[in-house]
This record gives structure tokens, sequence and C-alpha cells, in this order.
């Protein structure tokens, strides 16, 4: 339960793009604005120089979707996980810190998990479910071909190609992992171990 009395009222809620971990902005809430945010996923904060309830985005329309809510260990402070629509600061920044808010490397955990979505659902039409149904000794063939292929194109010039098969071969591989049971984060932890 969050304690809103420790700061008069109000919760300083970080807001965090829930696909790339970046830090977007830091606003206030006040009760109400941690209901109305809850109830219609949308953030809305308790505004200081306005003094009334401001939901993000009702004048520019750069929404800021609630994916998650999480409470810190003291009850006095929100991390709000949410999908940005659009930039978030009001100069026109995809942050208010100035920091570019692209994809990174946290992708490959949203493709994983995507992934392995196909695995459980396996949709028609899916390249990814096509190769679970035909099993570990296609999949880990085609990360051979992958392999082979990004071999043939890191000798030649053409980085565009390079990049693809590049793209191509780390893609076969997360699937070759999500049918063997792991998680890029088991290589990652093998690959600390190494490094440490």
């Amino acid at each position: 339960m969050m304690d809103f009395e420790k700061m008069d009222g109000l919760v300083p809620a970080i807001i965090q793009d829930a696909t790339t971990s970046r830090v977007l902005m830091l606003g206030f809430m006040n009760p109400e604005a941690y209901e109305k945010t809850k109830s219609e996923g949308k953030v809305t904060f308790y505004s200081r120089t306005k003094r009334r309830l401001w939901t993000k985005g009702e004048e520019s329309g750069n929404f800021l979707d609630v994916r998650e809510i999480i409470e810190d260990c003291d009850n006095d402070t929100l991390l709000v996980k949410v999908d940005p629509r659009g930039p978030v600061c009001h100069t026109g920044e995809d942050t208010c810190f100035s920091e570019k808010n692209s994809p990174d490397l946290s992708f490959l955990r949203e493709l994983q998990d995507l992934i392995a979505t196909r695995k459980r659902e396996m949709p028609e039409k899916s390249y990814t479910t096509s190769l679970f149904s035909k099993g570990i000794n296609k999949i880990a063939q085609k990360v051979g071909e992958e392999a082979v292929e990004l071999v043939i194109e890191a000798k030649d010039s053409n980085d565009e190609l390079f990049l693809n098969e590049s793209a191509d071969l780390v893609y076969h591989l997360l699937v070759l992992l999500t049918q063997k049971g792991f998680d890029l984060r088991d290589v990652v932890r093998v690959l600390e171990e190494r490094h440490g």
C-alpha cells in the first residue's frame, strides 16, 4: 500500500520504457492520480504547477500506456513501465534526459519472448511455427546454414548482406535455444562466468 503521507500526499513516479528499459521521465502522483493511472491504463500525474490531475499526452497525444506498476520496498516510490506513444519530453525529445529511446539489446529478450509464445501457441502461417513443427534437427540445421552464410558474407564487402545474415543467425539461434528449453540469459550467464 503506497504511503502518500511521507511527502505531503505525493509520491515520485519513475517512468520507464517497458521495452528499452530507458528512464523516460519523473513525475509525481497523489492517490487520485495513482488510481486513475491504474484504472485507465494511461499515466496520470498530479501537476504541482497546474495544481490538478494531468494525464501525460492529453494535449500532445503522446500518451504513456501502462504495462506495469511496481511499488518500491518503502512504499513511497513508483516504477511505472510504459509503452510511449511518441516523444515524452515537452521539448520533443524522446526522454526528459535528452537521450534517444531507440531499441537496444533488450529487444532480443522481447524477440525471444515472442518466439516462446509461437512455440506455445503454434499459430498457422508462422515461419517460427514451421521451424518448431520440423523439430530439433531442422532447427539445428538452419543455425548451421545461417552460420555458413554469415562466414561467406564476412569475406565480402557488402555490409548490408553481412548484417542481414548476422540477424538470421541470431534469430535461428534464439529458436534453437527456445526449442532446447533455454533462454538467452542462460548464454549470458555462461559468458559472465567465463569473464569473471
